[in-house]
């Protein structure tokens, strides 16, 4: 590496090709994830689970259709509901599990052709920490807007 990274940008460029949106494990989606998508489908959240999720293990994901693929995906649109997509949607590649086992950071990078591959597992603790936290707050000011005290 030329110099070290030391954001998100440095080392994720999301090439929109939609090949997270495909695999074994599905994405999970929250209570908060399943309202929000509801209201920008209009569809009834507590029907929402039965139609468009699977389990797993004790918790939703969003179903795949026949190509493997969230539902929601669509080749000419890409993401049908990318204003609302699950934190997990929203998080990735900077999924939290990487700050326990960095080593699966080339794993993802194998599938995903926006990851930059071989980056330091330190380095890389520091990064999905700082995506994190930008996430989190950004997703907490807008639950402030929408719902204000």
């Amino acid at each position: 590496m030329d110099s070290d990274p030391v954001t998100g940008e440095d080392i994720f460029t999301c090439r929109q090709c939609g090949d997270c949106c495909k695999g074994f494990g599905g994405t999970y989606v929250t209570a908060r994830d399943i309202i929000h998508i509801s209201e920008y489908i209009s569809f009834n959240p507590d029907q929402f689970a039965m139609r468009y999720c699977e389990k797993s293990g004790s918790r939703h994901v969003l179903a795949c259709g026949k190509d493997g693929r969230c539902i929601f995906f669509d080749k000419e649109k890409q993401c049908t509901i990318h204003p609302v997509k699950p934190y997990m949607c929203k998080a990735w590649p900077f999924i939290a599990t990487l700050i326990r086992h960095p080593e699966n950071w080339n794993t993802m990078a194998n599938s995903c052709p926006g990851i930059k591959k071989d980056i330091p597992e330190k380095l890389l603790e520091k990064i999905v920490r700082l995506e994190k936290k930008k996430l989190d707050l950004s997703i907490k000011k807008l639950d402030i807007q929408i719902n204000p005290l």
